[in-house]
């Protein structure tokens, strides 16, 4: 058995939840803020045999997607000769960061 671990954003977690019960794939969902843009993500658990590792990430990959975000830099004070940019930058959020964990031990009490 895996624990699966993935990290994506709160705008995917329906389309993500709905996949996983479609194939009879529990989940267990935290929302967590973080990274970069200091926005709303979801830490998904998701307990599987082995042979079904595969499919959670098929699905992760179908249902998080990337997405491109135009955001304004906050800047620290810069030292002469450094670049600073004038207007806001695209960045690439969304998606997925995942970890696939043995288990030694499963019980469901």
């Amino acid at each position: 058995m895996k624990l699966v671990i993935a990290i994506i954003s709160s705008r995917d977690t329906n389309a993500l939840l709905d996949a996983l019960n479609r194939e009879e794939i529990g989940a267990t969902l935290i929302n967590s803020t973080g990274g970069f843009l200091r926005e709303g993500n979801a830490t998904v658990f998701i307990g599987v045999e082995d042979e079904r590792v595969n499919r959670v990430i098929t699905i992760l990959s179908q249902t998080c997607k990337t997405r491109t975000r135009l955001v304004s830099p906050s800047i620290p004070a810069i030292e002469s000769g450094e670049y600073l940019p004038t207007g806001p930058i695209e960045v690439e959020v969304g998606g997925a960061t995942i970890f696939v964990l043995p288990v030694e031990r499963y019980v469901r009490i």
